[in-house]
């Protein structure tokens, strides 16, 4: 199976509710897996001998495996080894002479030479073998392993049935708020929630909504949120800032906004410039590329905030 759809929307939850209900042993009536027998009990504490999950190894950086900084900055992939591994575990019986079980979660990190590696175990997998994919991204995919899937789209639920969720998670008085901000994805909302991301956004949009006139004042209230103990990011915040342009472009020119529609509007919107926002939010897609490992955070941080207030020129 191939599980496809945007982030936070449930795939991996489901993907791991599927491998349950393959490797229990004693399933119960409804359609979910009993939780009491003895294969349920290990795949809850990580070691059931016939199941196998592969993600991506943030090291990318062979060359200087011994050097810690040198494995943060290796883009997070799947690597051939991982995929040969697998090898030994799907050719070879079953330990509980039952079904076996292969997730591969974000599986669109797999570079060139790991997808062909899987592809030939995909070409011909024993009966007693299941593979679940996910990925948010199933056109990067080879389509020769799209090919041998059943894919499963995975859609945002309906703003209600969303709404109950993050109610039940504890996030009733804001559901609107950071659904609109996450697409719809309540559990990217979750996740937000337990990264200890949602007072940096909430601090980044109140200084996007009134920001002090001087770039080196703004890039410094952005270096505060960025030195948090949450996991509020760099790219986290190129991403807020370039949204927040977007709705102001949008606002101003169709009178209605995509990401923010949860927060409090800027007073003077009619009188800005929507060429000058659309200008400054493409300008602002080219600090994406280097979001992650800026040579120097602060003045990063200050041609970002130029770049946005550029973009806050009134119309006349």
């Amino acid at each position: 199976m191939l599980l496809v759809g945007p982030a936070g929307v449930g795939k991996a939850a489901f993907s791991e509710q599927i491998a349950a209900l393959l490797l229990c042993e004693s399933l119960a009536p409804g359609p979910t897996a009993c939780g009491e027998c003895h294969a349920c009990r290990w795949l809850e504490a990580g070691n059931h001998p016939d199941f196998r999950r592969i993600a991506p190894d943030g090291d990318d950086e062979p060359e200087d495996a011994g050097n810690d900084k040198a494995k943060k900055r290796g883009s997070s992939v799947i690597r051939i080894d991982q995929i040969r591994e697998l090898e030994a575990f799907v050719f070879v019986g079953s330990h509980r002479e039952g079904n076996r079980v292969v997730l591969i979660t974000e599986a669109e990190a797999m570079h060139g030479p790991a997808a062909n590696a899987l592809l030939k175990i995909l070409e011909e997998p024993p009966a007693s073998v299941y593979f679940i994919l996910v990925s948010t991204r199933s056109k990067s995919l080879l389509p020769t392993i799209r090919s041998r899937c059943r894919v499963i789209p995975f859609g945002a639920p309906d703003a209600a049935s969303a709404a109950a969720w993050l109610a039940d998670a504890g996030l009733e008085k804001q559901a609107r708020r950071y659904l609109d901000l996450a697409g719809g994805a309540p559990m990217r909302v979750a996740q937000w929630k337990d990264q200890g991301q949602l007072a940096p956004i909430d601090a980044l949009v109140d200084s996007l909504i009134a920001p002090p006139a001087d770039p080196i004042a703004l890039a410094a209230r952005w270096d505060g949120l960025l030195k948090g103990d949450g996991l509020f990011r760099m790219e986290n915040l190129v991403e807020g800032v370039q949204r927040w342009l977007f709705d102001l472009a949008q606002e101003r020119i169709a009178g209605e906004v995509r990401y923010h529609g949860g927060w409090p509007r800027p007073k003077d919107v009619q009188t800005l410039n929507p060429r000058a926002l659309l200008a400054a939010w493409r300008e602002i897609g080219q600090f994406r590329r280097s979001a992650r490992h800026p040579l120097n955070q602060l003045l990063f941080l200050e041609s970002l905030a130029a770049h946005f207030l550029r973009g806050l020129r009134p119309a006349n």
